[in-house]
Protein backbone atom coordinates (compact mmCIF):
# COMPACT_ATOMS: atom_id res chain seq x y z
CA UNK A 1 0.00 0.00 0.00
CA UNK A 2 1.54 3.18 -1.06
CA UNK A 3 2.14 5.94 2.30
CA UNK A 4 -0.22 8.22 0.34
CA UNK A 5 -3.26 5.97 0.17
CA UNK A 6 -5.62 6.33 2.60
CA UNK A 7 -6.01 3.35 5.12
CA UNK A 8 -9.58 2.01 4.65
CA UNK A 9 -11.05 1.33 8.37
CA UNK A 10 -13.74 -0.63 9.19
CA UNK A 11 -15.42 -0.57 12.49
CA UNK A 12 -17.48 -3.39 14.25
CA UNK A 13 -18.90 -3.21 17.49
CA UNK A 14 -22.87 -3.52 18.79
CA UNK A 15 -23.00 -1.07 20.92
CA UNK A 16 -23.30 2.31 19.43
CA UNK A 17 -21.19 4.33 21.74
CA UNK A 18 -18.04 1.72 21.35
CA UNK A 19 -18.60 2.44 17.55
CA UNK A 20 -18.46 6.49 18.49
CA UNK A 21 -15.53 5.48 21.00
CA UNK A 22 -13.10 4.04 18.36
CA UNK A 23 -14.33 5.93 15.39
CA UNK A 24 -13.31 9.65 17.47
CA UNK A 25 -9.88 8.15 18.22
CA UNK A 26 -9.67 6.43 14.35
CA UNK A 27 -10.33 10.21 12.77
CA UNK A 28 -7.59 11.82 14.90
CA UNK A 29 -5.25 9.82 12.80
CA UNK A 30 -4.29 10.97 9.74
CA UNK A 31 -4.47 9.54 6.07
CA UNK A 32 -7.14 7.56 7.62
CA UNK A 33 -11.29 6.54 5.48
CA UNK A 34 -14.06 5.52 8.11
CA UNK A 35 -15.50 2.87 5.27
CA UNK A 36 -18.18 1.84 7.92
CA UNK A 37 -19.65 1.11 11.25
CA UNK A 38 -21.28 -2.17 11.09
CA UNK A 39 -23.59 -3.27 14.48
CA UNK A 40 -23.30 -7.35 13.97
CA UNK A 41 -21.43 -9.78 13.05
CA UNK A 42 -23.34 -10.99 10.00
CA UNK A 43 -23.38 -7.75 8.73
CA UNK A 44 -19.36 -7.79 9.39
CA UNK A 45 -19.24 -10.49 6.89
CA UNK A 46 -20.72 -8.55 4.29
CA UNK A 47 -19.12 -5.83 4.53
CA UNK A 48 -15.62 -7.37 4.63
CA UNK A 49 -16.18 -8.98 1.90
CA UNK A 50 -17.79 -6.48 -0.09
CA UNK A 51 -15.75 -3.12 0.93
CA UNK A 52 -12.42 -4.85 1.41
CA UNK A 53 -10.97 -2.70 4.47
CA UNK A 54 -7.54 -1.93 5.11
CA UNK A 55 -8.11 -2.36 9.15
CA UNK A 56 -11.13 -3.92 11.15
CA UNK A 57 -11.75 -2.97 14.43
CA UNK A 58 -13.77 -5.82 15.63
CA UNK A 59 -15.77 -6.88 18.56
CA UNK A 60 -15.67 -9.93 20.28
CA UNK A 61 -18.42 -9.83 22.24
CA UNK A 62 -21.61 -9.75 19.83
CA UNK A 63 -24.76 -11.48 19.75
CA UNK A 64 -25.81 -14.17 16.67
CA UNK A 65 -21.98 -13.93 15.31
CA UNK A 66 -19.13 -13.01 17.63
CA UNK A 67 -15.90 -11.50 15.93
CA UNK A 68 -14.36 -14.76 16.60
CA UNK A 69 -16.86 -16.46 14.72
CA UNK A 70 -16.27 -13.36 12.10
CA UNK A 71 -12.80 -14.15 11.68
CA UNK A 72 -13.67 -18.11 11.28
CA UNK A 73 -16.51 -17.10 8.72
CA UNK A 74 -13.85 -15.25 6.09
CA UNK A 75 -10.93 -17.09 7.14
CA UNK A 76 -7.95 -16.11 8.69
CA UNK A 77 -6.03 -16.27 5.58
CA UNK A 78 -8.70 -13.96 3.77
CA UNK A 79 -9.32 -11.55 6.73
CA UNK A 80 -7.73 -7.94 6.52
CA UNK A 81 -5.61 -7.14 9.21
CA UNK A 82 -7.92 -6.68 12.89
CA UNK A 83 -7.87 -5.35 15.76
CA UNK A 84 -9.91 -6.95 18.51
CA UNK A 85 -12.13 -5.06 21.12
CA UNK A 86 -12.70 -7.25 24.04
CA UNK A 87 -13.96 -6.64 27.38
CA UNK A 88 -12.81 -9.65 28.78
CA UNK A 89 -8.61 -10.05 28.58
CA UNK A 90 -9.68 -14.14 28.47
CA UNK A 91 -10.11 -13.75 25.01
CA UNK A 92 -6.53 -12.62 23.88
CA UNK A 93 -5.17 -15.94 22.98
CA UNK A 94 -7.95 -16.98 21.01
CA UNK A 95 -7.99 -13.64 19.03
CA UNK A 96 -4.09 -13.84 18.44
CA UNK A 97 -4.63 -17.82 17.09
CA UNK A 98 -6.61 -16.24 14.49
CA UNK A 99 -4.74 -13.63 13.21
CA UNK A 100 -5.51 -10.89 15.21
CA UNK A 101 -2.68 -8.00 15.31
CA UNK A 102 -3.42 -6.80 18.79
CA UNK A 103 -6.48 -6.35 21.38
CA UNK A 104 -8.05 -3.27 23.31
CA UNK A 105 -9.54 -4.29 26.73
CA UNK A 106 -12.41 -2.22 27.45
CA UNK A 107 -12.12 0.76 28.64
CA UNK A 108 -8.91 1.26 27.07
CA UNK A 109 -7.26 4.63 26.77
CA UNK A 110 -6.15 6.97 23.93
CA UNK A 111 -2.85 6.10 24.34
CA UNK A 112 -3.46 2.48 24.11
CA UNK A 113 -5.38 2.83 21.27
CA UNK A 114 -2.89 4.90 19.39
CA UNK A 115 0.30 1.97 20.40
CA UNK A 116 -2.54 -0.39 18.50
CA UNK A 117 -3.41 1.38 15.57
CA UNK A 118 -0.08 2.81 14.55
CA UNK A 119 0.94 -0.83 14.80
CA UNK A 120 -1.99 -2.25 12.79
CA UNK A 121 -1.37 0.33 10.22
CA UNK A 122 2.47 -0.55 9.52
CA UNK A 123 1.74 -4.18 9.43
CA UNK A 124 -1.48 -3.12 7.03
CA UNK A 125 1.20 -1.93 4.84
CA UNK A 126 3.87 -4.65 5.48
CA UNK A 127 1.30 -7.26 4.45
CA UNK A 128 -0.11 -5.79 1.22
CA UNK A 129 3.65 -4.79 0.03
CA UNK A 130 3.99 -8.71 0.81
CA UNK A 131 1.44 -9.61 -1.08
CA UNK A 132 2.60 -7.59 -4.43
CA UNK A 133 5.68 -8.89 -3.88
CA UNK A 134 4.35 -12.71 -4.02
CA UNK A 135 2.09 -11.84 -6.77
CA UNK A 136 5.40 -10.07 -9.09
CA UNK A 137 7.79 -13.27 -7.79
CA UNK A 138 4.64 -15.82 -9.73
CA UNK A 139 4.83 -13.94 -12.75
CA UNK A 140 8.45 -13.72 -12.63
CA UNK A 141 7.81 -17.54 -12.42
CA UNK A 142 5.63 -17.94 -15.16
CA UNK A 143 7.25 -15.81 -17.93
CA UNK A 144 10.69 -17.35 -17.01
CA UNK A 145 9.68 -20.66 -19.07
CA UNK A 146 9.26 -17.92 -22.14
CA UNK A 147 12.28 -15.88 -22.01
CA UNK A 148 14.92 -18.28 -22.05
CA UNK A 149 17.79 -15.55 -23.84
CA UNK A 150 17.54 -13.53 -20.61
CA UNK A 151 19.94 -14.28 -18.17
CA UNK A 152 18.90 -15.55 -14.77
CA UNK A 153 21.86 -12.89 -13.34
CA UNK A 154 19.21 -10.43 -14.13
CA UNK A 155 16.47 -11.52 -12.38
CA UNK A 156 16.91 -10.55 -8.21
CA UNK A 157 16.55 -13.76 -6.14
CA UNK A 158 13.39 -14.86 -4.50
CA UNK A 159 13.21 -13.15 -1.47
CA UNK A 160 13.21 -15.09 1.55
CA UNK A 161 9.44 -16.26 2.86
CA UNK A 162 10.95 -16.86 6.65
CA UNK A 163 12.05 -13.28 8.55
CA UNK A 164 14.93 -12.18 8.76
CA UNK A 165 14.81 -9.39 11.31
CA UNK A 166 11.85 -8.79 13.82
CA UNK A 167 11.18 -4.87 15.14
CA UNK A 168 11.21 -4.31 18.30
CA UNK A 169 9.50 -1.31 19.72
CA UNK A 170 10.95 0.40 22.85
CA UNK A 171 10.50 3.84 24.30
CA UNK A 172 9.79 5.45 20.66
CA UNK A 173 12.78 3.56 18.96
CA UNK A 174 12.43 0.39 16.87
CA UNK A 175 15.26 -1.90 16.78
CA UNK A 176 15.76 -4.52 14.30
CA UNK A 177 16.78 -7.58 15.72
CA UNK A 178 18.64 -10.45 13.43
CA UNK A 179 16.68 -14.03 14.18
CA UNK A 180 20.27 -15.59 13.82
CA UNK A 181 20.59 -13.67 16.88
CA UNK A 182 17.81 -15.12 18.98
CA UNK A 183 18.50 -18.12 21.11
CA UNK A 184 14.65 -18.60 22.16
CA UNK A 185 11.57 -17.07 22.75
CA UNK A 186 9.09 -17.27 25.34
CA UNK A 187 4.61 -17.00 25.30
CA UNK A 188 4.22 -14.30 28.15
CA UNK A 189 0.24 -14.13 27.85
CA UNK A 190 -0.13 -12.11 24.20
CA UNK A 191 3.68 -11.25 23.90
CA UNK A 192 6.65 -12.85 23.23
CA UNK A 193 10.32 -12.78 25.20
CA UNK A 194 12.83 -12.62 22.68
CA UNK A 195 16.07 -14.03 24.40
CA UNK A 196 19.42 -13.03 22.90
CA UNK A 197 22.29 -13.43 25.23
CA UNK A 198 21.77 -12.15 28.21
CA UNK A 199 19.26 -9.31 26.75
CA UNK A 200 15.11 -10.00 26.58
CA UNK A 201 12.91 -7.99 23.98
CA UNK A 202 9.35 -7.97 24.87
CA UNK A 203 6.85 -7.79 21.19
CA UNK A 204 3.05 -8.36 21.46
CA UNK A 205 2.84 -11.53 18.68
CA UNK A 206 1.35 -14.74 19.52
CA UNK A 207 3.52 -17.80 19.58
CA UNK A 208 1.70 -19.20 16.53
CA UNK A 209 2.19 -16.32 14.41
CA UNK A 210 5.97 -16.66 14.60
CA UNK A 211 5.86 -20.04 14.71
CA UNK A 212 4.59 -19.74 11.06
CA UNK A 213 7.39 -16.86 10.05
CA UNK A 214 10.28 -18.67 11.13
CA UNK A 215 12.90 -20.72 9.60
CA UNK A 216 11.78 -24.25 10.66
CA UNK A 217 14.87 -25.89 9.49
CA UNK A 218 16.73 -23.47 12.32
CA UNK A 219 13.97 -22.84 14.72
CA UNK A 220 11.44 -25.56 16.46
CA UNK A 221 8.43 -25.22 18.84
CA UNK A 222 9.68 -27.28 21.82
CA UNK A 223 6.31 -26.74 24.32
CA UNK A 224 3.66 -24.38 23.59
CA UNK A 225 5.53 -21.65 25.28
CA UNK A 226 8.72 -21.74 23.98
CA UNK A 227 10.55 -21.92 20.79
CA UNK A 228 14.26 -22.35 20.24
CA UNK A 229 16.65 -21.80 17.81
CA UNK A 230 18.31 -25.43 16.77
CA UNK A 231 22.12 -24.94 16.82
CA UNK A 232 21.69 -23.64 20.13
CA UNK A 233 20.75 -26.84 21.87
CA UNK A 234 23.69 -28.78 23.07
CA UNK A 235 21.91 -32.06 24.62
CA UNK A 236 18.49 -33.21 25.59
CA UNK A 237 18.11 -34.26 29.31
CA UNK A 238 15.55 -37.46 30.07
CA UNK A 239 14.26 -37.96 33.45
CA UNK A 240 12.92 -41.32 34.65
CA UNK A 241 9.67 -39.83 34.64
CA UNK A 242 9.68 -39.07 31.19
CA UNK A 243 9.94 -35.40 31.17
CA UNK A 244 12.65 -34.72 28.77
CA UNK A 245 14.47 -30.85 28.72
CA UNK A 246 16.51 -29.25 26.07
CA UNK A 247 19.37 -27.65 27.17
CA UNK A 248 20.84 -24.63 25.02
CA UNK A 249 24.82 -23.95 24.69
CA UNK A 250 24.25 -20.88 27.21
CA UNK A 251 23.08 -23.72 30.38
CA UNK A 252 19.05 -23.16 29.96
CA UNK A 253 17.10 -25.43 30.36
CA UNK A 254 13.73 -25.76 28.53
CA UNK A 255 10.92 -28.56 29.25
CA UNK A 256 10.11 -30.24 25.90
CA UNK A 257 6.49 -31.30 25.52
CA UNK A 258 5.97 -35.17 25.47
CA UNK A 259 4.14 -34.63 22.03
CA UNK A 260 7.38 -32.98 20.20
CA UNK A 261 10.26 -34.87 21.65
CA UNK A 262 10.44 -37.50 18.81
CA UNK A 263 10.38 -34.99 16.15
CA UNK A 264 12.74 -33.12 18.22
CA UNK A 265 15.24 -35.75 18.39
CA UNK A 266 14.62 -36.28 14.67
CA UNK A 267 15.19 -32.71 13.55
CA UNK A 268 18.62 -33.04 15.60
CA UNK A 269 20.09 -36.20 13.98
CA UNK A 270 19.74 -34.27 10.90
Amino acid sequence: MPENTPLRVLIVDDEPLGRRRVAGLVRKEPGVEIVGMIGDGVAAVDAIRSLAPDLVFLDVQMPGMTGLEVVRTIGPAKMPTVVFVTAFDTHALEAFDLAAIDYLVKPFDDDRFKEAFQRARRLARLESANALREKLLAVLHETGAEDRAAPASRLPPPASRYLERIPVESRGKIRYIPVSDIDYILADGPYAELVVGDRKHLIREAMQSLEKQLDPARFFRVHRSAIVQLDRVDALLKAPSGDCDVQLKNGVKIRIARSRREELETRLAM
